[in-house]
């Protein structure tokens, strides 16, 4: 009998003394995580939620590799983060924009190589799930985006860090972000993915995802789809019913990562 585990994280800010007095608040990060939560508890994956403080660096790369060593060919492991997407300067030429895309977890941002790397940690045959109700989450799991970064002047709650707390953040950790992107052990990691990766994100990578009062607009549609558990359809009906629901500025990705799997896309959503 399969194995699921999840990992679901949830900010609704940040600490200002990493995010150079940015506090990112946001309203609904922690609800999202709890009721992915919820969903993942009804249908039998063992659950582990960091919300916002807990939700730091080391903690969600240990949680994703304590999985990773713990579940075999033909288990799941789902992968929820809600909460601001951010961006920093590729400097190992990898992404066709020059922009490395992150989650700005509360002490600092994880950068895509880091997520993709940590996912690669899976032995083959584990399906592996990722949501991420963040702007700019269309392919996060994995390099290439598309920047249209929000600012501090807009007037809607995006889940984006603003354009000059990115580069306020950036250069005064640059050290550490770039030698991060260099890091052998992470690139190592990346090239040698085994497992099925399938992202299903809160917008493309051009685009902006909205928060809420009680969940983000990617999270409270995907819950209104899938109605309690009413929803027995694959994963690939699942995303075009969500799209239909959305509106044409915040168009969700469906994203594979690592090995092609059509049997996993052909599954019931949240199957173990």
């Amino acid at each position: 009998m399969a194995t699921g585990m999840s990992l679901h994280l949830g900010l609704n800010a940040v600490d200002p003394v990493h995010y150079q007095g940015w506090a990112g608040e946001l309203s609904a990060c922690e609800f999202d995580a709890n009721d992915m939560a919820a969903i993942a508890g009804i249908k039998g994956f063992k659950t582990k939620t960091l919300l916002t403080k807990a939700a730091k660096i080391q903690p969600v790369v240990a949680g994703i590799a304590a999985a990773s060593k713990a579940l075999k060919a033909g288990d799941i492991f789902m992968l929820t983060y809600s909460g601001h997407g951010g961006q920093v300067p590729d400097i190992n030429g990898d992404e066709g924009d020059m922009m490395d895309e992150t989650w700005c977890l509360f002490d600092g941002e994880l950068l895509d190589d880091e997520i993709h790397a940590a996912l690669g940690g899976f032995v083959a045959g584990v399906r592996v799930l990722v949501f991420s109700d963040s702007c700019h989450s269309g392919s996060v799991v994995k390099n290439n985006a598309v920047v249209d970064a929000v600012t501090s002047e807009s007037t809607a709650r995006y889940r984006a860090m603003p354009n000059e707390v990115a580069q306020r953040t950036y250069f005064a950790h640059k050290a550490a972000y770039d030698a991060r992107q260099q890091n052998k052990a992470t690139q190592k990691a990346k090239a040698a993915a085994k497992a099925s990766v399938l992202l299903i994100s809160g917008c493309q990578d051009n685009q902006l995802s909205a928060d809420g009062v009680f969940n983000g607009l990617f999270t409270g549609t995907l819950k209104s789809v899938w109605n309690g558990g009413a929803f027995k359809s694959d994963y690939r009906a699942f995303h075009k019913k969500i799209v239909s629901r959305m509106p044409p500025d915040q168009t969700p990705n469906l994203f594979w990562a690592g090995l092609v799997n059509p049997a996993f896309l052909g599954q019931e959503v949240f199957k173990v």
